[in-house]
C-alpha cells in the first residue's frame, strides 16, 4: 500500500511517500479499513515537528482521522462486516499506524458507521473536531439552554463545529474571527454575535453583548494571551474551557479565584494516550450521535481544500501558514 511515512522529526519534507505492506490485524477484534480519506489537523503538524508522545517509535504514519470501507475483519468482530462504510479517530500519534495511508487497522469498538449524508472526505474531516467540541461544551462546560458562550476562532476546524453544537444545545453564541469571510461563515452556522478581534476588543464586545455580565462559558481554542484575556470575558461563576495549556501568573489566578471561575481543559486524545478502553467507547458513541445530527441536517463540516495523499506535505504547509477555515482532507 502507499502511505505517507514521517521519517524523522522536522519540516514538511520528512513526510515521504512510501510503499509498505498491508497492516496486519492486531487482534481478533480489529478491522482493516481501505481508507478513502484522512482528515488533517493542526495536531499532525505539531507531532511532525516535535513528536512528543512516542518519539522513540519513528518512522510513523500520522493522521488520526479517517473514513473508508471495511476490507477485512478479525475472527471475533461483530459490529461490522466487509463493505461497511466507517469513520473514526484512531492512531496517528505514533502509538499505532495512522490514516495517511491506503489502509489502516482499528479496534471495532472505536469505529462508527459513517454519516450516510456525508461524503468520505467530509466524514474523515469530522472525528477529532467533533469529539473535541462535544467534550468541551457538553462535558467540561456542561453548556445549558439559554446560556451564553464565546467561541474563539469560530471559523476554524473545532470552532465551526462548536458553533453548531452550542446552537443545538440552545445556547446564544458569540465568536471571534479575523475577517469578514470568516464572519459570514460563523453567522451562517448560527452565531449571534460576531467579533472581529483585529478591530475590536473581544472582552469589551462580550461584556456589551451580555449587558456587562460576561459569557456563561468561554471556549478557548487559541491559548496564550487569548486565554488570559478571556478570564475577564467570563461571567461570575462561569467556566473557561481551553484546548491549550497556558501558564497562569499569580495575578491571573487571583482574577479567576475572585470571580469564582471554573478553569477546564480539554484533550480529546487523553483516552488514547492513557489506553482507557471505556472512555474510547464513550467517544465512539459521540461519533454515532454526531452522525445522527449530520443525517438530520443539523451538523455540517466545512472543507476548505482536498488534496491527494501524495500532497500531505503541502497540506501541512497550508495549516502552518494559518488562516484556514474549516478542514483540509487528503483523498486516497
Amino acid at each position: 500500500m502507499r502511505a505517507i511515512l514521517m521519517t524523522a522529526a522536522g519540516a514538511v519534507d520528512v513526510l515521504q511517500v512510501r510503499d509498505l505492506p498491508l497492516p496486519p490485524l492486531p487482534s481478533a477484534r480489529h478491522i482493516r479499513v481501505k481508507l478513502a480519506a484522512a482528515g488533517i489537523n493542526p495536531l499532525d503538524t505539531k507531532l511532525r515537528s516535535k513528536p512528543v508522545y512516542y518519539p522513540e517509535r519513528l518512522p510513523a504514519i500520522l493522521g488520526c482521522d479517517g473514513a473508508g470501507t471495511v476490507e477485512a475483519t478479525g475472527a471475533e468482530v461483530s459490529r461490522f462486516k466487509v463493505g461497511d462504510a466507517v469513520y473514526f479517530c484512531n492512531g496517528g500519534i505514533g502509538d499505532e499506524p495512522g490514516c495517511y495511508a491506503e489502509y489502516t487497522t482499528v479496534h471495532e469498538d472505536y469505529c462508527a458507521a459513517k454519516p450516510a449524508t456525508f461524503s468520505m472526505a467530509e466524514s474523515a474531516a469530522l472525528p477529532l473536531v467533533l469529539l473535541t467540541a462535544w467534550e468541551a461544551l457538553a462535558e467540561r462546560a456542561n453548556l445549558k439552554h439559554g446560556q451564553t458562550i464565546l467561541i474563539h476562532a469560530g471559523a476554524g476546524g473545532v470552532g465551526h463545529i462548536a458553533i453548531q453544537l452550542a446552537c443545538h444545545m440552545g445556547a446564544r453564541v458569540a465568536v471571534t474571527v479575523s475577517d469578514e469571510h470568516k464572519s459570514a461563515i460563523a453567522r451562517n452556522l448560527g452565531a449571534e454575535k460576531i467579533i472581529l478581534y483585529r478591530q475590536h476588543d473581544f472582552v469589551q464586545e462580550t461584556l456589551a453583548w451580555t449587558e456587562g455580565k460576561g459569557a456563561s462559558v468561554v471556549f478557548d481554542t487559541v491559548g496564550g494571551d487569548t486565554f488570559l484575556r478571556s478570564l475577564q470575558a467570563v461571567r461570575y461563576g462561569g467556566k473557561l474551557v481551553s484546548l491549550l495549556s497556558t501558564p497562569l501568573s499569580l495575578a491571573d489566578s487571583q482574577i479567576a479565584r475572585l470571580r469564582n471561575l471554573s478553569l477546564c481543559y480539554e484533550l480529546m486524545l487523553a483516552p488514547q494516550l492513557m489506553q482507557l478502553h471505556d472512555e474510547r467507547v464513550r467517544q465512539r458513541r459521540i461519533l454515532e450521535q454526531g452522525a445522527q445530527l449530520a443525517e438530520a441536517g443539523k451538523l455540517k463540516i466545512l472543507l476548505s481544500k482536498t488534496l491527494p495523499l501524495a500532497e500531505a506535505a503541502e497540506a501541512h504547509r497550508l495549516i502552518e501558514q494559518g488562516g484556514i477555515s474549516g478542514k483540509i482532507v487528503l483523498e486516497m
